[in-house]
């Protein structure tokens, strides 16, 4: 049981591949919002150069 637990304790404690994740959460969100702003502004830019 003991065993168990000194596993359980190591696995919340390891933050080894947190910021990777933030940095992909992060990255994800400019790229969404970036193919939103895309969308709505495409067609006056397209205007705008025709």
């Amino acid at each position: 049981m003991k065993m168990f637990l000194k596993y359980l304790r190591a696995l919340t404690g390891n933050e080894k591949g947190q910021d990777m994740v933030e940095y992909g959460l992060m990255i994800s969100l400019v790229a969404v919002a970036f193919i939103a702003a895309l969308i709505v502004l495409g067609p006056k830019i397209t205007d705008l150069f025709a």
